[in-house]
């Protein structure tokens, strides 16, 4: 995928019960090899935390930390499914991280990732 240039995505879990929608642009995508991202087959884009909007669920995700602690991974109470999760970037930024799997505007199958070696984190 060569989408170098920043626009508004939709995306959503599952059962529909969360949506949001994010600027972000799909080049510099991370298909991390830590043991949470590879066994849910993430693939990630970065997007300052003001650029995410939760449109639709309130209160219908959750939350799991795991490792330091240092990133909320957020999952729909219903499906399971883990759209989104908040950190913060190496400069000290609000990121959100993005599993552009959750994007209802994208096709499937057409970006590429970059590897990272998040087992060595």
């Amino acid at each position: 995928m060569s989408e170098t240039s920043v626009k508004t995505h939709a995306g959503s879990c599952h059962c529909g019960a969360v949506a949001f929608e994010v600027d972000v642009g799909l080049d510099g995508l991370v298909e991390c090899n830590c043991s949470h991202c590879y066994r849910k087959g993430f693939v990630l884009a970065f997007a300052p935390r003001s650029a995410f909007r939760l449109t639709k669920g309130e209160g219908e995700t959750t939350s799991y930390f795991f490792n330091q602690h240092k990133i909320d991974h957020r999952f729909c109470k219903t499906c399971g499914v883990q759209p989104f999760g908040y950190g913060v970037a190496p400069d000290g930024s609000e990121v959100a991280a993005i599993n552009i799997r959750t994007l209802t505007d994208i096709e499937p199958w057409t970006w590429t990732a970059q590897r990272v070696d998040g087992r060595s984190f």
